[in-house]
């Protein structure tokens, strides 16, 4: 089918690739204009690695023009960071038609500010809008138009705003990603399987000695210890905590399956962690007060779930610690602003009001 992916970074290109390699007309957007003149000069070509070897992809099209990019696509896949969303979002809203599904893996909440947005512009298109736990991938770029992926993920649970349009929307994300998706109800349930501001806001905290000491540091290898682990079991258990008293089932993709070697298998399957660290492809330099570790996952993906904890009556002492020592890192103050209901422009509804816009839509 034809999809439109969205953004420059290790995801979009592993999307971009990987689409390719599975047959499906792919075209690339990014804003960068040298980047995609220098990469259309390049043969608009993919390099994809993984275990079965090395595969040179061509995409259909590269360019900076994101109407031609979208027009007749059925699905627009954006695997650009959070804080990224707000500005893309806007450029999208004017050019979203009829069945069009934007998917979003992970978005910290994001699809409601893709809704919003094509709200706001007046864009009426019975387009929907989606997002997942995770990046379908465990991707490194190795070069401008080269990237390797580690891991594809097995089982992808799926949000859906609004709820009402679920089965058309899955259906086509399910092309894409076929066997892997599971629905797990709308789209704020999307947002709390998010992964990322559980897993690394305690490994950026808890290991910023090292982070800031060598040159690079792997906090999957050895910034992962035991003491690492409970608190982010216990960062889990609130964030489950919250899904519980929102109504949403199980499974709620605990993070403690990831690192499992028996039991349920999580979303990019058993033995992923080793395989991760394996690959030395996450011995980074990471600069604390940039990276998206701590302005995506810990800023904006902790203060949502903070946010949201509030509405279901829920205590989260350990995000709110959290958010506090991450602003202390950053010399700001996360509690105030970051991505809450608030900022999302949905802090007037009640639990029930809320819920209803989740099904229904605006």
């Amino acid at each position: 089918m034809k999809i439109a992916v969205l953004g420059g970074g290790n995801g979009s290109f592993a999307a971009a690739g990987d689409f390719a390699l599975s047959g499906h007309e792919v075209r690339l957007w990014r804003r960068d204009a040298d980047q995609v003149a220098a990469h259309r000069a390049d043969g608009s070509r993919i390099l994809v690695k993984d275990h079965n070897g090395r595969h040179d992809m061509k995409l259909a099209l590269v360019t900076t023009d994101i109407a031609e990019a979208v027009n007749g696509v059925e699905l627009i896949l954006c695997p650009a960071p959070a804080f990224a969303q707000p500005d893309i979002a806007r450029l999208l809203a004017p050019h979203l038609r009829d069945g069009q599904v934007v998917f979003l893996p992970p978005a910290t909440f994001g699809s409601m500010i893709f809704a919003k947005a094509a709200q706001d512009a007046g864009n009426r298109a019975k387009a929907s809008f989606a997002e997942t736990g995770t990046l379908p991938w465990l991707t490194r770029k190795h070069g401008p138009f080269e990237v390797a992926i580690t891991i594809r993920a097995k089982r992808l649970p799926v949000g859906v705003f609004p709820l009402d349009r679920a089965p058309q929307a899955l259906e086509v994300i399910g092309r894409a990603f076929p066997d892997a998706i599971e629905p797990c109800g709308d789209a704020l349930s999307g947002a709390l399987m998010n992964a990322g501001p559980i897993i690394h806001p305690p490994l950026i905290v808890m290991n910023a000695g090292p982070i800031e000491h060598f040159e690079r540091w792997d906090i999957h290898k050895e910034g992962t210890q035991a003491s690492i682990r409970r608190a982010t079991d216990a960062l889990d258990a609130e964030r489950i905590a919250v899904r519980e008293a929102l109504g949403y089932g199980a499974p709620h993709f605990p993070l403690v399956h990831h690192y499992a070697k028996e039991g349920e298998i999580w979303m990019y399957g058993r033995g992923s962690h080793d395989r991760l660290t394996d690959s030395g492809d996450w011995r980074e330099r990471i600069v604390l007060a940039e990276h998206r570790y701590i302005r995506e996952d810990l800023r904006l993906g902790l203060s949502l779930l903070v946010s949201v904890a509030s509405v279901a009556g829920v205590a989260t002492p350990l995000a709110k610690a959290f958010l506090a020592i991450g602003g202390a890192i950053c010399g700001e103050d996360f509690a105030q602003g970051g991505r809450t209901l608030d900022t999302l422009g949905l802090g007037s509804l009640s639990k029930a009001e809320l819920q209803t816009l989740l099904r229904n839509g605006f």
